[in-house]
């Protein structure tokens, strides 16, 4: 972690809910989109309000088996995250498959040099145009740094099927760190696409 005293606290914070559940649909981030949607409609009114994916076991089978560590994260401005306590104990029914969230707890944003992102959504699915996309948006944010493109993936985004790729970020300075986890990177943010979290070593970009 890059010393915190280089950068000004984050308007953001990351809202952890531990899942009780026995499985997920494998491609599950559309359905559990809706299911928060449906839950806590005012979500959707939130600037750059995002879902982290959920991990499930591994695999090819569908549906994959639910974690009894697994948690549902939602990152959202820092002013908004005691209101999701209201979410505690309520059942989510996720393509067919329901979760039970448990009482949450807030995870502060920190600064970290290196930055990965499971998933990042943009315009277009050609590498060249994604990763000039990339440069463009890290421009705006005064996100100097180097950057890794992964495995390309696709998820279901309703009508269509969006595709991307894994992205880490290195040799980020604090306050640009923030910036990125802030702001995230790419579209869709609600089917948890362009959400970065911190990561110590650079072999997870082809995870």
């Amino acid at each position: 972690m890059i010393d915190a005293d280089e950068a000004p606290p984050a308007t953001m914070v990351d809202v952890l809910f531990p899942l009780a559940g026995r499985s997920l649909p494998r491609d599950h981030r559309l359905a559990l989109s809706d299911a928060l949607q449906a839950a806590a409609p005012w979500l959707q009114e939130l600037p750059r309000a995002g879902l982290h994916r959920i991990n499930v076991v591994s695999g090819l089978t569908d549906p994959a088996l639910l974690s009894q560590r697994a948690r549902l994260g939602l990152r959202v401005p820092r002013t908004h995250a005691d209101a999701l306590r209201e979410l505690a104990g309520r059942e989510l029914d996720v393509g067919g498959h329901r979760v039970r969230l448990g009482a949450p707890h807030v995870r502060e944003l920190l600064p970290h040099g290196t930055l990965y992102a499971h998933l990042v959504v943009e315009s277009s699915d050609d590498e060249a145009a994604f990763v000039a996309a990339i440069d463009a948006e890290l421009d705006a944010l005064g996100a100097a740094c180097a950057r890794i493109c992964g495995r390309r993936q696709e998820i279901r985004g309703g009508d269509e099927m969006l595709v991307g790729f894994s992205l880490m970020l290195h040799g980020l300075a604090a306050a640009a760190s923030l910036r990125v986890l802030e702001a995230g990177v790419g579209g869709h943010r609600r089917l948890g696409c362009g959400l970065f979290v911190p990561h110590k070593s650079a072999a997870a970009v082809g995870a």
